[in-house]
């Protein structure tokens, strides 16, 4: 005997019938399940309805401005700081910056041009560089080479 799709029926008790409320006193009647009096026994009140207070959703910050998705965050290493920590010059990359703590590895560095070079000839290595701090190093007798 092969099973057909008329053949088939729900597993006994597992189909039950849907109970309309709020038909007369039999099962479920008068009140319908809403309980008794009051605001929710008598219209629908929205589930964000806080009852008269302000709503959540005016008492929370608003979010001012937005975050670009391709936005680079570079880690920033100041003139001052390169000075403070290579008093001899010499060759400057990434690697070094981190073994001297200035900056943590595995993220985009960028040289800014904020305080003094001395006369000493920095060699600096990074991903990026700002105008002035190209310009301090190169008039120093230092060289800059962006990755």
């Amino acid at each position: 005997m092969t099973i057909k799709l008329h053949h088939l029926r729900p597993a006994p008790g597992s189909h039950k019938k849907k109970i309309r409320v709020g038909r007369g006193e039999a099962g479920k009647g008068k009140t319908a399940g809403r309980g008794t009096k009051g605001q929710g026994a008598r219209r629908n009140i929205p589930a964000r309805f806080e009852g008269g207070q302000t709503p959540l959703h005016m008492r929370l910050p608003k979010l001012s401005g937005f975050t670009p998705r391709n936005k680079i965050p570079y880690q920033v290493v100041n003139l001052d700081r390169l000075a403070a920590l290579f008093p001899e010059g010499g060759e400057i990359g990434p690697d070094e910056l981190v073994a001297a703590g200035a900056v943590r590895g595995n993220q985009p560095i960028k040289v800014l041009g904020t305080g003094e070079l001395s006369s000493v000839a920095l060699r600096v290595t990074a991903h990026a560089f700002s105008a002035s701090a190209k310009e301090k190093i190169t008039a120093a007798g230092g060289s800059t080479t962006t990755l």
